[in-house]
């Protein structure tokens, strides 16, 4: 059965804004539940300056070279975070179909083409890897966007996210997706992260593990970092089997320039709130849309810091509003449930 979810999470989080705090951005997810998949639009109908920063070692990305500050495009109209791994670029055409139907997009000549720039997560480890999304699922997801908050955990591009990995699979934790706000003086920055870390998810002001591999026996957090430090030697890992993607959104009125380094800066967010981060397994990588709906912002070094502070937040509550997963026989535990 597919199912394509708009409705406010049910989770008992409390409030921390969302993404859609930023005017003019839409959210919509498509879960398939016929496997733990899914993907996610971030829409932007008017148009946004976009920017982006990869920083994992194992990338698979749609769109990213003309959002170079080189490069002549200034706005997209919509990013797509998706699982899958390479297979689920293929949802970003049905975002492209979706907004061509709608006649949005860049003007050349005749037709008007819409920018869609994308990301993929591996989560090919649970049920049938042959079920991903494809161009239907993007469609899908367009149509259930709206500028409600989003809801978080298991749907979208988290629903089959999985962090924990260095010590294998079978001792690894339920990913997922999650989003907050930040404002400051009339300006906002959103954040929406879709965590498949190899590492551990942590508490940004204490560095504690909230999510991530656990002990032999699968009853607590072992916490990768003291156990790497310690001489534990993790398992062998496959290249690109994990990442975190996500999108920060601001209303501020932006340069090419200043997007991509607020998308730059949302990398220190991921390395807060996620231990180890950047690895060669892992394809981290965050885009920036900026709305331009508010001209005075408070400068850039202030709305850096408030993108690091929207993604710490929202990539902890990836994994507080994720539920346990059981496929296949194999089971992937919720932090809730640890």
């Amino acid at each position: 059965m597919k199912t394509a979810a708009r409705a406010p999470s049910t989770t008992a989080l409390p409030p921390a804004g969302s993404i859609t705090d930023v005017a003019g951005i839409e959210v919509g997810h498509f879960t398939d539940t016929r496997r733990p998949t899914g993907c996610t639009v971030i829409l932007a109908r008017d148009g946004a300056v976009g920017g982006v920063d990869v920083r994992g070692a194992a990338p698979g990305t749609r769109e990213t070279d003309l959002l170079s500050p080189t490069n002549v495009v200034q706005q997209v109209h919509a990013v797509l975070l998706s699982g899958g791994s390479a297979f689920g670029l293929d949802a970003a055409s049905g975002v492209m179909r979706w907004l061509d139907e709608r006649n949005i997009g860049l003007q050349a000549g005749p037709v008007r083409v819409p920018i869609v720039p994308a990301a993929v997560l591996f989560d090919l480890l649970m049920g049938d890897a042959r079920i991903r999304p494809d161009a239907a699922a993007g469609h899908a997801a367009c149509e259930a966007a709206s500028a409600a908050a989003p809801a978080e955990g298991n749907v979208g591009a988290g629903a089959g996210a999985a962090v924990g990995k260095l010590f294998g699979i079978e001792r690894a934790m339920k990913g997922g997706i999650g989003t907050a706000s930040v404002c400051v003086g009339g300006v906002t920055v959103g954040a929406l992260i879709a965590c498949n870390a190899l590492g551990d998810v942590v508490d940004p002001d204490t560095g504690r593990p909230i999510a991530g591999a656990r002990t032999a026996d699968g009853a607590s957090l072992l916490d990768t970092r003291r156990a790497i430090l310690a001489g534990q030697p993790p398992k062998a890992i496959l290249k690109g089997v994990n990442t975190t993607i996500g999108v920060i959104a601001t209303n501020a009125a932006l340069t090419k320039v200043q997007t991509s380094r607020l998308a730059t800066a949302g990398h220190d967010g991921l390395a807060r709130s996620i231990n180890p981060v950047h690895t060669e397994s892992d394809g981290d990588t965050l885009f920036a849309l900026a709305t331009g709906r508010v001209a005075d912002h408070p400068g850039m070094f202030v709305l850096a810091t408030m993108a690091a502070e929207a993604v710490a937040l929202a990539t902890v509550r990836a994994v507080l509003a994720a539920r346990t997963v059981v496929a296949d026989g194999f089971r992937l535990p919720a932090a809730r449930d640890l």
